[in-house]
């Protein structure tokens, strides 16, 4: 089996300034100057740059938080795979559930969102994840399974290791209802599954959970086989939080 380092990703979501953001990078790098783990942080567009040139030398890497399938076009407020890419970005997260949710981001956008991403040069953080309803009704499986042969449909099977799958149990986020690690587990262990019937290429993908993620929890979570790192949300607004994230994986 593939060794698969761990991958720990900071979703500041709607949050920060350019000059918020260059004060969290700089508390953030000397907090994780010994990691060998894939550290990536998801600024606002505004910020990207500010992230970008002040993480220059260290272990983060930078992601956006979306982008348009299409190369350039009449789409106002959308930026394009070639946009992030001068800008030295590294990697784009596609499908959050937030997208998914407020803003019809839909199956069928991915299909497309994904191999743009890839060829561009840039890396899927590809979000799956059922909702409370789905859960209660005991179709977790169904969903992850069509999400995951929906978005991945236009992806060659040799590339799939080269897309990161993030987990988000949408029942668990901001409900009250934690997901427990068995259950994330039980779930990212169905994703790969589910990846495997493309090949054994499968092995190497890496897959994170996401939802409600915080240094007291990491350990426990990043400790499951098939959970290898975590898509952090409230808590990556704290650069002493995400450096205990960071050690704990």
């Amino acid at each position: 089996m593939p060794e698969r380092t761990p991958y720990i990703a900071a979703n500041w979501k709607m949050h920060k300034t350019v000059a918020e953001a260059a004060a969290f990078v700089d508390a953030l790098l000397p907090r994780i100057a010994a990691t060998q783990h894939d550290i990536v942080i998801c600024p606002p567009y505004l910020a990207l740059s500010e992230v970008v040139e002040r993480s220059r030398g260290s272990a983060v890497r930078v992601a956006a938080q979306n982008m348009h399938e299409e190369p350039l076009g009449a789409f106002t407020g959308e930026i394009s795979a070639a946009m992030l890419v001068e800008a030295d970005v590294e990697a784009v997260i596609l499908g959050h559930s937030e997208r998914r949710q407020y803003f019809n981001e839909t199956d069928e956008a991915l299909a497309r969102k994904v191999p743009a991403a890839l060829a561009a040069g840039l890396e899927p953080i590809l979000c799956v994840g059922e909702g409370e309803e789905a859960r209660d009704a005991e179709q977790t499986e169904d969903v992850l399974e069509r999400q995951l042969q929906a978005d991945l449909a236009e992806v060659e099977s040799g590339r799939l290791a080269e897309v990161v799958v993030a987990y988000e149990p949408i029942w668990a986020i901001g409900t009250g209802r934690t997901a427990t690690p068995e259950q994330a587990q039980e779930a990212c262990a169905f994703i790969r599954d589910v990846l495997r019937e493309r090949g054994a290429v499968a092995d190497a993908v890496r897959i994170l959970y996401g939802g409600s993620v915080k240094p007291a929890n990491a350990a426990e979570l990043m400790a499951q086989p098939d959970i290898d790192g975590a898509l952090v949300g409230g808590a990556s607004l704290d650069p002493e939080e995400v450096a205990a994230i960071v050690e704990a994986a």
